[in-house]
């Protein structure tokens, strides 16, 4: 594409330069449309990752405040990046597309509404304490979101966020909070574990099986004090000062311990904070006393399934079942891991199904489920679907938010069928207990296999 920025253009902003180095690699091709979840709903051009990138183009290179149309459209992109695995010319969309929202959040001024629900999420999801005590209630006020949701303008978003909230939220974990889990025998290896803002709260089984299953396998697990969000939410609601600060955090936190005791490698269970642990070295990259630090973070960044593929895991329980494998879209796309997890379920003894239409979004995407709360739940109708299809046990996936909206998709069929974490099964399978889920489900522990049953006498 032909950009014609001015070198005083250029010189403006900082984040210019990539901008318009990403600008000038699209190729106007189109491939993106083809998998672009909102242009595949709504089939309009400036829906798709290349009418979108038209847009942000004339908004950067002209130095225009965003427009009501330029807001529109790129609050409809989900961020799934399935347009960059999808292009065949490269067009890092991601960091583009963060640009723009950056600028919308420094030049649009939104409805006094919308303003103040991008505020309200801000200052809760974030942060565990603040989160465990607006899900509370939630609870008492989920049976109101019938009558909450006729209400002019505000209405479908309050039902949205009513509707995903928990029925029952679990007891607070005594694995959470800063400390060290070290193996039963010898250390192999030492790891820092994301512990996440929004996961311990719904779902603290996550963290609790994969410290149990990398201890198992002699793997020291550190909850590092002063730990905190990632940034990622937001980060793509175009906070940037607000993301870049959570990720100062992060890097101290990680880097006392990298410079202490040595890490090994920062795992984390949710694919949607990884894809930003990852980038956090192209976000530093013009701040001098960061960007090193944050490049060294990014590189020591894994999906715990990226980790656990190098260990031998050692499956100790018969669990031949038929589930469907869920990749989350942070997964597949932003972080390009798609097989790992897969292989190590099958290598565990899980049928593994595939997914029809397994690369387009179930419509999570952080918090677009609240915020395009109509898209999100065509695109998760169609994903239960697709799901479906297969005749799953249960589901797999590697994303709490799409656990979550996955979940909420089964419960509008009546069906009950169980969202699991990939960690947690592989715990289940290599000698750890019965996940919660699955025992509510009506799913039966699996004996030990013969060998294992052989090897403990």
């Amino acid at each position: 594409m032909q950009t014609n920025f001015t070198p005083e253009r250029l010189a403006s902003d900082p984040r210019m330069p990539a901008s318009e180095k990403i600008l000038r690699t699209c190729v106007h091709c189109g491939f993106c449309t083809a998998t672009c979840p909102t242009y595949l709903l709504l089939g309009d051009e400036l829906d798709s990752p290349r009418g979108r990138i038209y847009l942000i183009k004339d908004m950067l290179e002209n130095g225009k405040p965003a427009t009501e149309e330029v807001v529109k459209h790129v609050d409809r992109c989900l961020s799934c990046l399935s347009c960059m695995t999808t292009c065949p010319s490269g067009v890092h969309y991601m960091h583009l597309v963060d640009h723009a929202r950056a600028h919308i959040e420094e030049t649009y001024t939104r409805s006094l509404h919308d303003r103040l629900l991008r505020k309200v999420l801000a200052a809760i999801l974030p942060y565990p304490g603040r989160f465990r005590a607006a899900m509370l209630m939630a609870l008492i006020g989920k049976p109101l979101a019938p009558v909450l949701g006729v209400l002019p303008v505000v209405g479908s978003r309050l039902k949205a966020m009513l509707a995903l909230a928990p029925t029952r939220l679990p007891t607070r974990s005594a694995m959470e909070g800063p400390q060290n889990f070290p193996p039963p025998a010898e250390r192999k290896r030492r790891v820092a574990l994301l512990s996440g803002c929004a996961q311990p709260v719904l779902d603290p089984a996550i963290n609790e099986a994969t410290i149990r299953l990398l201890n198992r396998h002699g793997v020291e697990v550190v909850l590092p004090k002063g730990e905190g969000c990632c940034g990622a939410l937001v980060h793509h609601m175009g906070q940037e000062h607000d993301a870049l600060a959570f990720a100062r955090k992060n890097i101290d936190a990680w880097m006392a311990e990298v410079d202490g005791e040595g890490l090994d490698a920062i795992l984390i269970t949710a694919s949607g904070c990884g894809t930003t642990i990852k980038d956090y070295g192209f976000m530093f990259r013009n701040e001098p006393d960061y960007a090193e630090k944050a490049a060294k973070v990014s590189a020591l960044a894994k999906d715990v399934t990226e980790f656990l593929e190098t260990i031998e895991l050692a499956p100790v329980r018969d669990v031949a079942m038929p589930i469907a494998y869920h990749s989350a879209c942070s997964m597949q796309h932003g972080q390009q891991l798609k097989d790992g997890p897969k292989r190590l379920l099958s290598g565990a003894g899980f049928k593994v199904k595939e997914v029809p239409e397994g690369h387009i979004c179930c419509g999570s995407a952080g918090v677009y489920n609240i915020l395009q709360p109509e898209i999100a739940g065509r695109l998760r109708e169609r994903k239960i679907g697709n799901i479906e299809r297969t005749k799953p046990v249960l589901v797999a996936t590697g994303n709490i938010g799409c656990m979550t909206q996955l979940a909420k998709g089964f419960s509008d069929k009546g069906a009950t069928t169980p969202v699991v974490h990939t960690a947690e099964l592989l715990d289940w399978a290599t000698g750890g207990p019965l996940p919660e889920k699955l025992a509510r489900a009506g799913i039966e522990d699996r004996p030990l296999r013969v060998s294992a049953l052989v090897a403990a006498e």
